[in-house]
């Protein structure tokens, strides 16, 4: 037991799927996994173990934003030796070429977040995925005809900014969407020598104002969840 997860121990399996939203996390282990059960419920956020295909992965709602996320994935890595956090989450577009239900697997992260200007003093670290979990992503959406983009993508504070346009100059520089973990899911997966993935479905553009539904999301996530369950 940790801090704010209940799980006894060996009760989470050493890959843990990241959604943000807790009730993803139990439509996931519901729908994808044989006999879940659920170890945490901590304010609500909710944890799952089960197993996929015969191995035992886990399901963990994180919360929104980097340090929501970072207190999951840090008591995830040292109380419950997790060693492969694979995100999956929604995000939207900056790009014309990316439209709603694309799949992006995230290579690197940029971000707006402050949480390593405490670290790297006037420099800057960039958080990168780990290349074996890529690769495998990469090699089990290629198998399956499902079509992926991957590249930058922006971990952004706040959902809601003043200047609506400003998107913009991270879209110049070939950043492909914004969302709100990978950089510190990379940063802290790096720090502890773990591996880390981020896997997003565009379930908004910034570029055409179009969004979907949350029946939608439900609906068109499974393709992102399954690339996830197939990566390890």
């Amino acid at each position: 037991m940790s801090t704010h997860i209940e799980a006894k121990k060996g009760e989470v399996a050493k890959t843990v799927l990241l959604p943000g939203d807790p009730m993803r996390a139990k439509w996931i282990a519901e729908t994808f996994l044989d006999n879940p059960k659920c170890y945490n419920d901590v304010r609500g956020m909710l944890g799952f173990t089960g197993a996929y295909k015969g191995k035992r992965v886990s399901v963990q709602g994180t919360g929104m934003g980097i340090p929501s996320a970072l207190i999951y994935c840090h008591e995830l890595i040292n109380d419950y030796g997790v060693k492969n956090l694979i995100r999956v989450g929604s995000t939207g577009s900056f790009q014309k070429d990316i439209k709603i239900r694309d799949i992006v697997i995230a290579t690197a992260a940029s971000s707006t977040s402050g949480i390593n200007n405490s670290r790297f003093i006037n420099a800057d670290y960039s958080p990168t995925a780990n290349f074996e979990l890529f690769m495998k992503a990469a090699l089990y959406a290629k198998e399956n005809n499902t079509p992926v983009k991957a590249g930058n993508v922006l971990s952004a504070d706040e959902f809601y900014e003043d200047d609506y346009d400003s998107y913009k100059i991270w879209a110049d520089f070939g950043v492909l969407c914004v969302e709100m973990e990978t950089a510190g899911l990379y940063t802290i997966a790096a720090k502890f020598n773990v591996k880390a993935l981020s896997i997003l479905t565009l379930s908004n553009s910034l570029v055409t104002k179009e969004r979907t539904s949350v029946g939608d999301r439900e609906s068109t996530f499974g393709t992102m969840v399954k690339i996830a369950l197939n990566t390890f």
